[in-house]
């Protein structure tokens, strides 16, 4: 009962999965490359459909592409995108699942670059969250200016579905930005978190 009369962000509704992934992770500065690299790809699997859809294909999303490790990934072949495209557990979507692995390889070429995605992608931010205050989610942007030049700097590096609004879904779900409107209880939580690495 507690957890209910908690205020949250509207958009989680009551579905429990889609409770404990706004209250666990959602906002949450992720700085693991592997995790960074799974947002990534159901990001843009989620293109055209709920997150709620993807967030329950997650787990199989993680073992049909091996927990996301991103060298495995890059050297998948045509007989593993047949693989997956027969496979239930994924959004069957040519595009979708050959992006996944083109992104995997873009990827390995900024890990190259710039150390890590981790070093690459925060540095659109100065490494710091950018603390939002929105009372309500009429407010919430679909894109940004930030949003935009990831959005074309990826695309420069043969990257798939990081249109601007996939990527600023994406550095929401990351917590490059805490877009909790300000009557979530998450909202002043994941501003008062010390360390990057810290979970409330």
């Amino acid at each position: 009962m507690a957890m209910n009369m908690k205020k949250r962000c509207e958009w989680c509704g009551i579905d429990p999965l889609y409770v404990a992934y706004h209250d666990e992770e959602w906002g949450v500065p992720v700085h693991d490359d592997r995790l960074l690299f799974e947002f990534l790809v159901l990001e843009g699997a989620q293109a055209g459909l709920s997150w709620l859809t993807i967030l329950k294909k997650r787990e199989n999303y993680r073992k049909a592409f091996d927990a996301f490790d991103g060298e495995r990934v890059a050297k998948f072949t045509a007989h593993d995108v047949t693989r997956l495209l027969s496979d239930p557990g994924v959004v069957r979507n040519r595009l979708k699942i050959e992006s996944a692995i083109r992104n995997a390889r873009g990827v390995l070429g900024i890990q190259q670059e710039w150390g890590s995605l981790d070093a690459y992608l925060w540095r659109y931010v100065d490494g710091v969250p950018k603390q939002n205050v929105w009372k309500s989610m009429s407010e919430l942007p679909a894109r940004t200016q930030l949003s935009d030049m990831m959005s074309r700097d990826l695309k420069k590096r043969g990257f798939n579905f990081v249109g601007s609004t996939i990527c600023y879904a994406f550095m929401q779900a990351i917590g490059m930005v805490n877009d909790h409107t300000t009557d979530c209880f998450r909202h002043r939580e994941i501003k008062m978190l010390k360390s990057s690495h810290q979970r409330l």
